[in-house]
């Protein structure tokens, strides 16, 4: 069975493109960051699985839930809750669109098809739709040793010329690498660390 992230690339890219073509970018956007933080609550996700509970009213409840207490000017108790999550940064005395008719229905269908459970997923490949449209790219280093000014800008002047896109570089640091680094940039791995090339040679030795 394929995994989590490659059941999302479809539905993410079908949101992206009618998003852009329609002007919606930051509101479906907003809705998804919003609906996958909702997903990955335990009760929520639990509640999902209920085969008692149709189709029809899950997608509803999210998209009420977004309505009622984000689309709104009121400083509710659950904003300030998303606002203290990670990577939420929704300001709690703004009011934000209520869910489109057009993604009220991508949420419908999400949920006809038992995907509801995808929406993390597809929030993260929806964000990389639109880092790509704006030529932006998140570049995730993890080092054994932190990088040096010199090194940073290598890295991110290769990947930029080897991406075609500005690059955002994030960065870690991890001992285990020995030296090194690894590159994660969306689903592609660069592994150049001492730990990898070790690991290469025990496999090619054991072949």
């Amino acid at each position: 069975m394929a995994d989590l992230s490659t059941l999302a690339r479809p539905y993410a890219k079908a949101a992206f493109d009618y998003a852009n073509e329609n002007g919606a970018v930051t509101e479906w956007e907003n809705f998804l960051l919003v609906a996958s933080t909702v997903v990955n609550d335990k009760s929520f996700s639990t509640w999902l699985d209920n085969p008692a509970v149709s189709a029809e009213h899950k997608s509803a409840a999210l998209v009420d839930l977004y309505d009622t207490q984000v689309a709104s000017a009121n400083d509710s108790a659950f904003k300030q809750l998303l606002g203290g999550a990670q990577e939420v940064n929704l300001d709690s005395n703004t009011s934000y669109p209520k869910v489109s008719v057009a993604l009220s229905n991508f949420v419908k269908q999400l949920s006809e098809q038992e995907r509801l459970a995808l929406l993390p997923e597809v929030y993260e490949h929806y964000r990389r739709h639109k880092a790509i449209s704006l030529k932006q790219l998140d570049a995730y280093v993890t080092s054994a040793y932190p990088l040096t000014d010199d090194q940073r800008q290598m890295i991110k002047t290769r990947l930029a010329a080897s991406l075609n896109a500005s690059v955002v570089i994030h960065e870690s640091v991890d001992p285990s690498l020995l030296a090194g680094a690894t590159i994660k940039v969306g689903d592609k791995v660069i592994d150049d660390s001492m730990r990898g090339k070790l690991q290469q040679l025990k496999t090619q030795l054991t072949a």
